[in-house]
């Protein structure tokens, strides 16, 4: 959260003239309520049950660009699905970019504590491990521009493509 997913993942559709996919932004559409909301309701537990149908329909696409949620990982299918279907990047952030990043951001229930930092840190122990596991290619954006980060991935994906 916060290291650039809709920002690159957007720039890097347009570079490749395919579509831009948000699978948070889908599963808000498919409901008609806010990831907030479906938090409120059904818990962590039930929106991880959405995000898991939506990125089994979104990976059966082919020619686009995806954003995943950062706890999307959590779940051993969605690894899979992500990693037979995609070339996948890890948009790695600090935590101290990341606070600065969504300090005024409303709309992210795991961030909803008395201690943002401290919940940070406690995803990142939790789920470092699994980006790194399912990354094809793994980028700094909290040192560069997104152009450059977009430009970075390009490279990064033609070579693997060739």
């Amino acid at each position: 959260m916060g290291a650039g997913k809709t920002t690159i993942g957007r720039q890097l559709a347009k570079s490749l003239s395919v579509p831009f996919y948000d699978s948070d932004k889908a599963i808000e559409e498919s409901t008609g309520v806010d990831i907030p909301t479906i938090f409120e309701f059904e818990g962590e537990e039930g929106f991880r049950d959405r995000e898991q149908k939506m990125l089994a329909q979104l990976t059966k696409l082919d020619g686009i660009v995806m954003a995943t949620g950062g706890g999307a990982v959590l779940r051993d299918e969605n690894r899979r699905l992500l990693k037979e279907n995609g070339f996948i990047v890890y948009l790695q952030c600090s935590v101290e970019r990341i606070l600065e990043r969504t300090r005024r951001d409303t709309q992210r229930p795991l961030l909803k504590t008395e201690n943002p930092k401290e919940r940070i840190e406690t995803l990142f122990a939790q789920r470092e491990h699994l980006y790194l596991s399912c990354a094809d290619f793994i980028i700094d954006t909290g040192i560069m521009q997104s152009k450059a980060v977009v430009n970075h991935i390009l490279e990064e994906y033609k070579s693997a493509n060739r």
